[in-house]
Parts: structure tokens; sequence; C-alpha cells
């Protein structure tokens, strides 16, 4: 065996991607050395998982599906929890960590993720903003739920939604706020947003839309604790508790310090190739032909075509159409939104207890979709008639 074939593939991340990345290698190939090094516990959980935990009383360690000895063993794989590289040199196909270990890769596959954006608040309750991107920030949110009525939302998208019906499953009322002027404005048309926002304010939910949190202060006091919000209208909102759902923004520190081509993400080909040899990305770090998709359907097309390409046999990435399932049980929501520079228009259909909403061009084709309530069992049929994103 050459000193080449005896260096094993690296993968930097133990969430969704980098261990799905592992199995899809271990089933065409289970001989090549594999090294996962983690940045948390590295045991197997599902981050998608988070923002509707809550509802199934389910706490952190419920949430793990495997723990990293399983792992270990099912892969066949050094797992190096807890541990954090320090910088890439593709020049010498090394990782180094923080605690001075360094690993040498005949591939490395980064799944770093990416983390929460924040927002520049201002007041003294800045720093207590919470927010939740993994196993160990859903701990300490569940733990700080005790005796909360009342939590604040910044944000009105995807997880801001989704944590927002999750909370009132615990008998907290949310108010979610966001600039935007409806809810999932970035996936929904005007429509299909305020049919949404109606049923779950009916289920509890607040929002303030078109105001943005400018301070963060503690209400502290004899016989209240909690935070003083200031909206940048002038009002003032009070809150038990803060959640920062703003957005995520791609990790690509290391990446680019090593002198990789960075965009919005990791940039990377259909093989999922980064721009020195050697060098792949997948998952919410990765953007692929220009598209970054932080969505579980294509991180397991990622993998699997990462995994052929691993075990020997280049693969392209495809992307099929793959609809988002909003996990909002008071307004059930299925979105396959149409791409960036898709150009068309919406029309909509509603009624008591269903909406239909079709993303079509000019020549009547079917770009994306949105379904809601009894609409959703639409989903499949629906999805078989869209153009994936990547062919």
């Amino acid at each position: 065996m050459t000193e080449s074939a005896a260096l094993p593939i690296v993968i930097l991340g133990s969430g969704l991607a980098g261990y799905s990345a592992a199995r899809e290698l271990r089933k065409l190939d289970k001989a090549t050395p594999l090294v996962v090094i983690s940045r948390d516990h590295a045991g197997f959980y599902s981050k998608p998982m988070l923002s509707n935990a809550l509802a199934g009383n389910k706490t952190a360690a419920m949430l793990v599906m495997k723990p990293v000895e399983k792992m270990i063993e099912e892969l066949g794989a050094v797992v190096r929890a807890r541990t954090e590289a320090a910088r890439i040199d593709t020049d010498a196909r090394s990782v180094h960590c923080v605690d001075g270990e360094v690993f040498a890769y005949r591939d490395l596959v980064l799944a770093l993720g990416a983390d929460p954006i924040r927002l520049p608040l201002a007041g003294d309750g800045a720093a207590e903003v919470l927010s939740v991107n993994d196993l160990d920030d859903y701990a300490r949110f569940a733990e700080r739920l005790d005796g909360v009525k009342t939590v604040a939302i910044l944000g009105g998208g995807l997880i801001g939604c989704e944590f927002a019906n999750d909370l009132l499953a615990r008998g907290i009322t949310p108010t979610v706020i966001d600039p935007a002027g409806a809810a999932l404005s970035r996936l929904l048309p005007p429509a299909a947003s305020a049919w949404l926002q109606e049923r779950l304010a009916a289920a509890g939910v607040r929002f303030r839309f078109g105001v943005a949190a400018e301070g963060i202060d503690r209400a502290d006091g004899p016989a209240t604790k909690g935070y003083k919000l200031t909206l940048n209208d002038g009002s003032v909102l009070e809150a038990d508790l803060v959640l920062s759902a703003i957005g995520l923004r791609p990790r690509t520190g290391l990446a680019q310090a090593a002198g990789l081509a960075v965009n919005r993400g990791v940039v990377v080909d259909r093989l999922l190739a980064a721009s020195a040899p050697h060098v792949y990305a997948l998952g919410d770090c990765a953007e692929v032909e220009g598209h970054s998709l932080p969505y579980v359907m294509p991180i397991m097309q990622q993998a699997r075509a990462l995994g052929a390409t691993l075990a020997g046999t280049p693969t392209p990435l495809r992307y099929p159409a793959m609809p988002v399932i909003v996990k909002t049980p008071a307004c059930p929501t299925v979105v396959c939104p149409p791409a960036v520079d898709a150009i068309g228009a919406w029309s909509v259909q509603s009624g008591d207890d269903a909406l239909e909403a079709h993303f079509r061009a000019a020549d009547g084709e079917l770009l994306g979709f949105a379904l809601m309530g009894e609409a959703t069992a639409q989903r499949q049929a629906l999805a078989a008639q869209v153009r994936g994103l990547i062919g």
C-alpha cells in the first residue's frame, strides 16, 4: 500500500451533512481510513428536529439518535469529539487542530455548517439573546424556559415560525418580530404568507411586522424578570426571553484562510470539489453553482453524490425538485420555491381549509409551488412536474 493510499478521508463536521457523507462512503468503501473531527459531542442527531422538539417534550439528550461510540462502531472511523480545526494546509494536505493534533488527509470534506446571524443590538441584555443552531444551544434554550410565559422571536422566516409554533405547546406566547411585511416572505407569495399568519395567529402567535429590534435591556425588578425590546418605531415590547432566528451564515473562515474560493459559501462544482485539489464541501457551508440550500433534501443529495465520488466513482450532483416541509402544525405548509432567477408569476387559489399557489413561467411551465392545509396532499404530484435546480 502506498503512503497516499493509507491516508484517511478527513471530515470536518459531525452534523447531518458530515455523518451522511460518511455513511454514503461506507456503503461503497469499507476499507479507506476515515476521520471525523467535531466541535461538539459528535453524537448523531438531526438538526431540523430542534425547531419542533418542545411539542414532543424532548430534552437535548433525547434528541441524540446515536452516541459517538455507536457512530465510531458504525462507520469504522476515528472520531475526535470536542476538537476544533485551527487551519488547513492544502499544499501539505493536512488539518491542524487547536489542541496541536495534525491530521494528514487523502481527501478533506468540509461539513462545517453555518452560524446564526447576530444583529448589532444595543442594551445590557443584548448578549443574553439566545439562538438555537445545535444541540448544546437547544439544551441552554430549554433550560431557560421554566416559568417563561412570553418569548420574543427575532425573525419571521422558516425557523422563527417553526419555533413560534413549537413554543405554543409549552403554553408560551411568542411574538415574532420582522422588518419584512409578512411571514416566510422569502419563500411564499403574499397571499400564502397571509394565510399562514392568520392560522398561526389564531393558534396564539403574535406578529410585529415592519419593525426591527434596536436594543434589548434587562427588565429585572422586584416583581418581574425578563427583557425590554426597543423597536425602531419607538415602541417597547416586554418578553421573558428573546430568541434570535434571523438566519444563518455559512462557516467559511477556515476555507477562506486556506485560500479556497468563497462566495456566500465555499464554492464547489457539481462534484462538490472546492478550488484546491482533494478538498470537498457540502451542507450549509457549501455553495453549488450559486445555490446555498440549508435544507435536508439537498444535503442528502449531496451526501449520496459525494460518497460515490470519494469511493472512486465521480458522480455529479443532481438537484431534483425538493419541496420543504415547514414544521408548523397550526398551518401545515409545504413550499417548493422557484429558483432565485426564475421568471414567472404566482397564482393562488384558497378556501377555508386549503391554499394552493403555483409559480409558472409565461409558457405555463410549473417552476415552484406552495401548499397549505389540506392542499399539502398534492406535494408529490406537483413535485413531479417541477424541473430540478441542477439536472
